[in-house]
């Protein structure tokens, strides 16, 4: 169990939310009001860091990090491998006299230099050029890892190359949301608004995980190595009595999830909502919105901490898109929503006309967004792990749809018909003379089948995989949006009647991008038909959705707003495909690894001894009726072999793979279209003998020891 220093019991939530964050209330309290001054505007992106200020906050840091029994700082960033990378630094500075003094420059909080020659640079950069700068990003707070090697400082930074190209996830996000801000005030001084001075997206992203027994994690070769059960015969029971959703949450996973809260809290991160999710021992933990790229920071510090916190619990969490087959997998809910800097919601219904008017301008961006990039959104929610969920029937289909509900759906098809929409006033709507009937918060019901729903003042992205950052999904939902608000800017600025522009807009738009929206069951095989005859976008797997990155319409569209260069998509696109390639390599070689060793060697185990057996019933009695025995044996024998003459086939396709090194693109379609496919073929033959061997013999615990164990 949990060693944890904090008593739960009698420790205020407020007394130590924020107390490891070097937030806004620590540097109000420690700066000198000049530089808390010039900081906010940095923040805001008024004016540039200056060393000078630099220098104050390092202090400041320095000091506020010390008192609370830090000896380390480091950079904190989030590099192309999906992961987050820290190198640590002492305080200490030797003097002359043989002591030491505990410094920290503005110099080091703005830039640090870890070696960048082993992080994925997709041709970037080459293997002997070593140099990368990490960037303090000053709109994530500071703040400090407790761990049983003692306390450390962390510094949120971009990270960037000697010659200046983006190798994380953070610098594309700034870059998508300062591209969104500036499209979207053109459109809000175009209607009027001189008030608001930023725009930024917003994130409240869900996190679905599974927790299991790390003793039992220990066993299982798959698990460590690849996320994932590449074995698994269904238990008699799995989720179909649907009693583990939103059901009563056991004491151990309750004491876990309380000591997951408080370290997360202590960090200032919100966390707001958890429950059982469909899956036995699945879970949700959802934050509260925050700007994107702060949401993106803190997603990344939640799926670290619940690993730590529940190895202190004897557990393990599984972040994983489908570490199990036959029930739900995992996703990550990007909840997402545009606001201004003075507290506007611009997708939330009003009750003044021109507040429905902006509504239904920036709506109708969206819409038109997803529309006409839905293989792009796709692409970004694009990994291995996801290609065994979309389209499962439990998450979103791999086909982009949008969900507005019948109540909006309905105003918006009057509206582009040209039929009268009546208004609470009783006349009829006008787009910015009259108003839309009342649209409550609640505007539309909740369609978990849908990919892409608006759900009443922001859009939920389903498809999102659970084990990923958030970075990417946003990067392209940022920039898509902020190309089409750049459109309707220039037809604005450019109107004698801006409103009545506006009404133009709203309903070209939603006619021209109204195949898009679907209500319904995205479940269903009639919309795959139908959403073939509308022309929408369906891409089955990660390879084909990757190769969307280095299509034309994909590099202008980023490069006209400088989210990314040419060449930072291409190196995307190798690095994406490269692990995609080493990925499956991992399990196909771990599958071929428990075959050759656990799986196959049990099995003739327990074949030998059933021979045996039978044997000696024969010769107790050789009227003894025994086909149905032989019969079982009889399959046993077939099954063995069909699994090792299917692992030696999977064997010869690994090998095979290497010959398609000089074509990444034909590499990757050989491992998803063969290695992949073949992978299929050795489980089955595996979980049927598992279904056959005693429990005592098979070699690793089973699924329902995974999931019914806790």
């Amino acid at each position: 169990m949990s060693k944890s220093a904090i008593d739960f019991a009698s420790t205020p939530v407020p007394s130590i939310y924020g107390i490891n964050s070097f937030n806004d209330s620590v540097m109000r309290e420690r700066l000198p009001k000049g530089i808390y001054r010039e900081l906010k505007r940095v923040q805001q992106g008024e004016t540039e860091l200056t060393l000078e200020v630099a220098e104050v906050v390092a202090a400041a840091m320095r000091d506020w990090a010390i008192e609370r029994g830090a000896t380390h700082f480091t950079h904190w960033f989030q590099p192309l491998t999906g992961l987050t990378a820290e190198k640590h630094d002492s305080f200490i500075s030797p003097t002359a006299d043989g002591r030491v003094i505990m410094e920290f420059s503005g110099k080091e909080l703005i830039k640090g230099e870890p070696d960048a020659s082993s992080f994925p640079s997709g041709g970037l950069r080459s293997t002997f050029e070593a140099r990368g700068y990490t960037a303090w990003d000053v709109n994530t707070p500071a703040f400090l890892k407790e761990d049983q090697t003692g306390v450390t400082l962390y510094i949120p930074t971009a990270f960037v190359s000697y010659t200046g190209e983006a190798l994380d996830k953070k610098v594309p996000l700034l870059r998508s949301m300062e591209a969104l801000n500036k499209q979207a005030l053109r459109v809000l001084r175009a209607l009027g608004n001189t008030s608001s001075k930023r725009v930024i997206p917003t994130l409240g992203p869900e996190q679905e995980y599974f927790l299991v027994e790390k003793a039992l994690f220990d066993k299982r070769l798959d698990l460590m190595l690849t996320g994932r059960t590449l074995f698994g015969a269904m238990p008699p029971k799995g989720q179909e009595m649907e009693d583990h959703y939103f059901g009563y949450i056991k004491e151990r996973i309750a004491d876990f999830m309380r000591e997951l809260n408080y370290e997360l809290w202590k960090l200032g991160i919100s966390a707001k909502t958890q429950h059982n999710e469909v899956a036995p021992n699945q879970f949700e933990l959802a934050t509260i919105f925050t700007a994107s790229s702060v949401a993106c920071d803190w997603n990344q510090l939640v799926m670290e901490t619940m690993k730590r916190v529940a190895s202190r619990h004897g557990l393990a969490a599984l972040l994983h898109e489908k570490p199990f087959a036959g029930v739900n997998g995992s996703g990550k809910h990007n909840n997402w929503s545009i606001g201004t800097d003075d507290g506007i919601n611009l997708l939330d219904p009003g009750d003044s006309p021109h507040q429905n008017a902006q509504f239904l301008l920036f709506c109708m961006a969206v819409l038109k967004a997803v529309d006409t990039y839905a293989a792009l959104l796709r692409m970004s929610c694009a990994n291995s792990g996801n290609d065994h969920r979309l389209g499962a029937n439990e998450a979103p289909p791999a086909i982009v749809s949008v969900f507005l509900g019948d109540s909006l759906t309905e105003i918006l098809e009057k509206l582009a018909s040209g039929k009268p929409v009546e208004a609470r006033n009783g006349g009829n709507l006008e787009i910015g003379v009259t108003t839309l009937p009342r649209l409550p918060k609640d505007l539309t019901d909740r369609n978990r089948t849908s990919p892409f729903a608006f759900t009443g003042n922001k859009f939920e992205f389903r498809m999102v995989p659970s084990s990923e950052s958030v970075a990417g999904p946003n990067v392209v939902l940022n920039t898509a949006v902020a190309e089409v608000l750049s459109q309707f800017a220039e037809r604005l600025e450019s109107a004698t009647d801006p409103t009545r522009e506006v009404e133009k807009i709203v309903k070209e738009t939603y006619q021209a991008h109204k195949r898009i929206v679907f209500n319904g069951n995205n479940y269903a095989p009639e919309w795959i038909k139908e959403a073939e005859k509308r022309g929408l976008p369906n891409i089955p797997n990660t390879v084909e959705a990757l190769t969307e990155i280095v299509k034309p319409y994909c590099i202008d569209l980023f490069v006209k707003h400088k989210v990314f260069t040419k060449q930072e998509l291409e190196s995307r696109y190798t690095i994406y495909l490269e692990r995609y390639i080493k990925q499956i390599n991992i399990e196909a070689r771990t599958m071929i690894n428990m075959v050759n060793k656990q799986i196959y060697p049990a099995v003739l185990s327990f074949i030998k001894d059933t021979a045996d057996t039978i044997s000696q019933l024969k010769n107790i009695s050789a009227s003894y009726p025994l086909g149905v025995h032989e019969a079982f044996l009889k399959t046993l024998v077939e099954e063995a072999a069909a699994l090792k003459e299917k692992t030696h086939e999977l064997e010869s396709l690994v090998e095979e793979g290497g010959e398609h090194d000089s074509d990444i693109l034909s590499h990757a379609r050989f491992m998803r279209n063969k290695v992949f496919a073949a992978m299929g073929e050795v489980r089955k033959h595996a979980d049927k003998l598992e279904t056959m061997v005693s429990k005592d013999r098979w070699p690793f615990p089973s699924y329902a020891d995974l999931l019914f164990r806790l």
